[in-house]
């Protein structure tokens, strides 16, 4: 497949999970996977993390930088062990007790990550796993794997409520639109401690499609929290709205 950058008008959908196995071609190495940065920041109360490189969508509010787009031209590989020592020599210079992998999607290369998780299980420290929840929703053993870890939080975020919805914004074709659903429905059933989180701002979601998503995370039994996000105008958001033909800023 032609490795596709962000959506442009004229876009032609493609499977979010063949865009996950040419990720992975490009941003792992074995065990090893592509960083760009290890930082702290205060979101989650102040939270160590590594800045990776890759994502099987293209959601057109992302704010990531464009790494995301690009996973073949930015990014430096490290070790699982790494990882793990980066994130824990920040979290003590800034003496915080959570860590995360964030600006891509962590559960590509499977490996990778549950070997960091292991590292982590092994001390006091509280792991944050975002994800689009596409992999966990094709792969329900892979949340079975996760379901070990003691000191683990994953949020899942939702980027639509309806197949269109899900196709005009994240550039996946849209019979892959149930995979997130379905890994919210697993993980309430495996009884991993989770939370679910939606781009659901009027800006980029109309009203009803709101409504559905909604009715959909009722279906599938959560009845949780839901954290509803705000679409902000990072200049990385602004280009990838614009380049697909959104006027929101």
């Amino acid at each position: 497949m032609e490795y596709p950058g962000f959506i442009t008008k004229d876009f032609v959908p493609f499977d979010p999970l063949e865009l996950a196995t040419e990720t992975e071609r490009i941003c792992l190495r074995d065990s090893s996977r592509k960083y760009t940065a290890f930082y702290c920041t205060g979101v989650y109360g102040g939270i160590s993390t590594g800045y990776l490189v890759g994502c099987c969508l293209r959601c057109v509010f992302c704010w990531v930088s464009f790494s995301r787009d690009f996973p073949y031209k930015y990014g430096e590989f490290y070790t699982p062990e790494e990882v793990f020592e980066k994130l824990v020599h920040n979290a003590r210079k800034a003496r915080v007790k959570k860590l995360r992998i964030s600006g891509g999607e962590p559960t590509l290369g499977k490996e990778h990550l549950l070997r960091v998780l292991d590292l982590v299980d092994d001390t006091d420290y509280f792991f944050v796993l975002e994800t689009n929840g596409i992999l966990l929703g094709k792969e329900p053993d892979y949340i079975r794997a996760l379901n070990k870890y003691r000191n683990l939080y994953v949020r899942v975020s939702l980027k639509a409520g309806t197949p269109n919805g899900f196709e005009k914004r994240t550039g996946g074709k849209r019979e892959f639109f149930e995979l997130p659903y379905i890994a919210v429905e697993t993980l309430r059933k495996e009884g991993l401690f989770f939370r679910v989180a939606s781009m659901s701002d009027s800006k980029v979601m109309p009203q009803e499609e709101r409504k559905e998503m909604v009715r959909k995370l009722r279906m599938v039994g959560y009845k949780d929290y839901l954290e509803e996000e705000i679409c902000d105008p990072y200049e990385t958001s602004v280009v990838r709205l614009r380049k697909a033909g959104f006027s929101i800023f």
